[in-house]
């Protein structure tokens, strides 16, 4: 069996990016936050959300 992916909860990604929750689930619906759902509920890999913070950096540089 495969390995379960690590993930975040909407509230745990809004407190990470000290944004309302509302907004981590609109940045989802519009394709800008890499996400995935389970049963209804908007769900974020670890390494998904690094690596979309890091690409982020190297913009603003």
């Amino acid at each position: 069996m495969e390995k379960f992916i690590e993930s975040y909860t909407v509230d745990e990604v809004a407190e990470a990016l000290k944004i309302h929750p509302y907004t981590v689930r609109r940045l989802c619906r519009e394709g800008k936050l890499p996400c995935f759902k389970i049963g209804g509920q908007w769900r974020f890999s670890k390494s998904e959300i690094q690596e979309w913070i890091d690409k982020g950096r190297k913009k603003l540089k």
